[in-house]
Parts: C-alpha cells; structure tokens; sequence
C-alpha cells in the first residue's frame, strides 16, 4: 500500500509544480515531503513534530491512499 501511496504522492506533488523528484532522491526523503506538502495544503491532519518519523509518515500515507481508492479495490482487501 505504502508504494503505491508514495506514486501517487509523487504525481500529486509534481502536478502541484511544487516539486519535481530526481531519481536518486530516496523513498523515506519523498515520503517525508509528500507528508509536509499535504499538510500543507490541509488534505491530511498533521501529526505531533514527536510523532513524526519514517513509519509514522509510512502509515499516515498509506492511510491516506486508501481512503481515496474506490471500494472493492485488490489493495484495500
């Protein structure tokens, strides 16, 4: 879920133009910006700064992915 969540994270930051990614840019390096930019931008809730971290961020994402995808969907099962 997490990897495909980090996609479309991507294609959401860089059709926003706030960001465009370089192939050696890790995952845990564009996770945390995709997490910064949605709270940004109010999509999601933003965790406490001690809460923060690469599985918090992880989770946080995946949540978020899952909550877009249509019922029924293979990753949500």
């Amino acid at each position: 879920m997490f990897k495909a969540a980090l996609l479309a994270g991507v294609q959401y930051a860089e059709g926003r133009k706030a960001v465009e990614f370089e192939a050696t840019d890790s995952a845990s390096d564009k996770a945390l910006f995709i997490y910064r930019l949605l709270v940004h931008d109010k999509v999601i809730a933003p965790m406490p700064e001690t809460q923060v971290s690469e599985k918090t961020i992880r989770h946080r994402l995946a949540t978020w992915y899952a909550h877009q995808l249509p019922e029924g969907h293979p990753l949500l099962g």
